[in-house]
């Protein structure tokens, strides 16, 4: 028993002397995200080196529902052709491509139009058809209406020809 109040009596003593804290310890709170951003940029380059891209893809409209026929016995009907190269789209004074196309002026061209639905306005059509080949851009089936608008009174309608 000597031993035992020996050993209280020393740790007695131990505990009496300075108390030394100790340092909390201190988990790292950073998280090192440069590993995950390496990744995400080699996969964002795998996915643009091994994609293809589809530039000439094109977009299947569906027919139209509520458009309305228009009756080529009472209508002036005008053919914008493509040329097939540079160069404003050939006109044409009737449907199709027969016969020869306008000349290139566009004044010319602007007062033929008017003068051929004039004339048709005059025999008793009321409605203008301008048909337009699938390749003709915008702005030449456009200033093509504009010279048939010029004419008071006429109902203009478009087409697109898909002759393949």
């Amino acid at each position: 028993m000597a031993d035992r109040k020996a050993i209280s009596d020393s740790l007695e003593d131990e505990d009496q002397g300075p108390v030394v804290a100790r340092r909390p310890v201190q988990e790292s709170a950073d998280l090192d995200i440069t590993p995950m951003i390496d990744i995400t940029f080699l996969l964002l380059i795998f996915f643009l080196v091994a994609s293809t891209t589809d530039v000439q893809s094109s977009v299947e409209l569906p027919p139209a529902r509520y458009g309305k026929g228009v009756s080529d016995r009472t209508s002036v009907i005008l053919t914008v052709a493509e040329r097939g190269g540079p160069g404003a789209a050939y006109v044409y004074l009737d449907d199709g491509t027969g016969g020869s196309p306008l000349p290139d002026d566009p004044a010319a061209q602007e007062e033929q139009i008017a003068q051929y639905v004039r004339q048709g306005f005059d025999e008793g059509k009321s409605n203008v058809l301008v048909k337009a080949g699938k390749g003709v851009r915008h702005r030449e089936v456009s200033r093509v209406v504009a010279a048939a608008g010029q004419v008071e009174g006429v109902e203009m309608h478009l087409a697109v020809l898909e002759i393949e």
